[in-house]
């Protein structure tokens, strides 16, 4: 995630006993310093002049537990594919479920800007044999919590179906970063190349509040286009769109009512080492 454009912002510090006070809704005081991700946890989508590229029929009924079956895969650019609605309410909700669970063994933290320390607007944690971490050090991976020094916990298996669906790749992701956005959060553009291994694509699942994603090309000076991402939707960058820049430019407050206090998570599969 080189080239990341930090984003001021106060992060609040919460207690361990406050697991359900936003994936839920119930009231809690936020007193200690230990920040759990299930603290956060509970449409038309458009491209940015507004013209809906669904065009797709049915109702939720008709959706598949993990994906959609009546939509059609959108090609945004090559290697770049949009999947709207891949997840219906239920596994929405069931794959929030699995991300409460996560953060009790894995809370969330803030990262930070390497040599600044500045941190991040977004705060993040992972599943998988590796996760993603930045600090003063640098980017990298590491099988363990920066804080926590326990091993991440294993990626749920409803992530590791959608990776099968989506990726085209014969192996199994090694990480699943999870990305937690308060209303005023940003991702600047970036490209994902602290992997070893780019024959692999970038699987990226939306929860929550609709988010602006902006994309362009290999070079940062490229010309860009942008599309909400809703809540359910996954989108894939692999082949030549494998490291195109992107990032988010801003939510949409109040667009979803999964997570109750609103917010969107973000869940990014990768592959990280080449497979033997």
């Amino acid at each position: 995630m080189a080239g990341l454009v930090p984003a001021i912002h106060v992060f609040r510090a919460v207690s361990t006993d406050v697991e359900s006070s936003l994936f839920f809704g119930s009231p809690h005081i936020l007193t200690a310093n230990r920040i759990h991700f299930a603290e956060i946890c509970s449409r038309t989508t458009a491209l940015e002049k507004d013209v809906d590229p669904r065009n797709k029929s049915g109702d939720d009924a008709s959706r598949g537990i993990f994906q959609n079956r009546t939509m059609s895969p959108i090609t945004l650019s090559p290697g770049l594919v949009y999947y709207p609605d891949y997840l219906d309410r239920p596994a929405q909700e069931r794959l929030l479920q699995s991300l409460r669970e996560i953060t009790m063994q894995a809370p969330l933290f803030t990262p930070r800007m390497p040599r600044t320390g500045k941190p991040f607007s977004v705060r993040m944690t992972n599943c998988g044999r590796l996760g993603w971490v930045s600090d003063v050090d640098g980017y990298r991976y590491q099988p363990t919590h920066p804080e926590t020094g326990k091993p991440w916990p294993a990626m749920p298996e409803q992530v590791l179906r959608a990776w099968e669906e989506l990726s085209f790749y014969p192996h199994p992701p090694d990480a699943c970063l999870i990305n937690f956005y308060e209303q005023s959060a940003r991702m600047g553009m970036h490209q994902d190349k602290d992997e070893k291994e780019f024959e692999a694509p970038v699987v990226s699942l939306s929860l929550g509040d609709t988010a602006l994603f902006r994309y362009g090309g290999l070079e940062r000076r490229d010309p860009t286009k942008s599309i909400r991402l809703r809540s359910g939707d996954a989108i894939v960058f692999g082949g030549p769109a494998r490291l195109i820049y992107h990032g988010i430019d801003r939510l949409n407050a109040g667009s979803s009512d999964l997570l109750p206090q609103g917010g969107r998570l973000n869940l990014t599969l990768r592959k990280v080492d080449k497979a033997l």
